[in-house]
């Protein structure tokens, strides 16, 4: 069992075609498939590449290598690997530089950008370029990047900054880093409630409605021959989601469902809400300790609240 989820892991990690990167969204009249780059939630006014962005683009627009998303007042959402959203403040602008699966790059050229990272892998190089400098994500949490003023600030997670020669400089949980290229800076903690701004509970509440899009269409593929995870399309927000081999959770607390394990809307039989990951599960008993079909996930009857 482990060798399937390892091998369905490293397809989805770059080692197969497009089909990974999720189900073809046609019943929505959406023929694009995504991947790094696609948009997928706009607000307000928006543009790639100096072009107007609508609701009806979203999915079927894709950012490009050396082409600008940008916002006047408005916000937007992009999707970048499996289990990665980008996210665009008013009055912001980032650059693709590279949408390659396994070597992804992108440069806030102007105002803020945060991304919300779920699932991370090895094959995986994500990197945000702020300032001329280059961060690297490295695990799953969440980032924010202001480029007025260059800062990288993590969240949750951990990051490296590279300042050249090979050198890299790590941030951790709670710290953030001015970014100058060949100046070696030093990370600063931060207290994560005082920067949860407008911008960082518009990511909170996007993450939410991506992972209630999730529970609506994970079922569907529950007994699938041919899943892989990957981005999914959901008709009914109009947005494509992400559904992995296990339960994923945000770093907002919000989680996504694999198909395996539904009963009746539920997973595990008592329900994520319930007795699962907000009841007794999560922050009640343990995510870990509740038991799969009980009120966690894994494990018997004990646990004590940690992942």
């Amino acid at each position: 069992m482990m060798s399937r989820f390892t091998t369905i892991a490293l397809l989805c990690a770059g080692l197969v075609s497009a089909q990974a990167f999720g189900a073809d969204p046609d019943q929505a009249s959406n023929t694009n498939q995504a991947g790094p780059g696609t948009v997928n939630y706009v607000e307000g006014s928006v543009f790639l590449g100096g072009r107007p962005l609508y609701r009806r683009d979203v999915g079927r627009a894709d950012l490009n290598s050396g082409e600008d998303l940008s916002t006047e007042t408005g916000k937007a959402e992009l999707l970048l690997t499996p289990g990665v959203f980008l996210r665009l403040d008013s009055n912001s602008d980032v650059k693709m530089i590279s949408p390659d699966l396994t070597n992804t790059q992108v440069e806030v050229v102007k105002g803020r950008a945060a991304v919300e990272v779920d699932q991370l892998f090895p094959q995986n190089n994500l990197e945000i370029v702020d300032g001329g400098v280059s961060t690297q994500l490295q695990k799953p949490g969440f980032y924010e990047f202001n480029a007025t003023q260059p800062t990288a600030l993590v969240f949750k997670g951990k990051a490296a900054v590279n300042e050249g020669d090979g050198r890299y400089k790590e941030i951790k949980e709670h710290h953030e880093m001015t970014l100058a290229a060949n100046v070696e800076a030093k990370s600063i903690n931060f207290d994560p409630r005082d920067a949860e701004d407008q911008f960082y509970n518009w990511s909170s509440l996007r993450s939410e409605y991506l992972t209630e899009a999730n529970n609506q269409i994970a079922p569907e593929y529950a007994g699938a021959e041919g899943f892989y995870p990957g981005w999914y399309w959901d008709p009914y927000m109009w947005d494509y989601t992400f559904i992995g081999l296990g339960p994923y959770w945000s770093p907002f607390g919000f989680g996504f469902y694999p198909p395996w394990g539904w009963y009746g809307g539920y997973w595990g039989g008592r329900g994520f809400y319930g007795h699962g990951y907000y009841g007794h599960g999560y922050y009640g008993g343990g995510f870990h300790g509740g038991g799969f079909g009980g009120g966690g996930f894994h494990g018997g009857g004990g646990g004590g609240g940690h992942r």
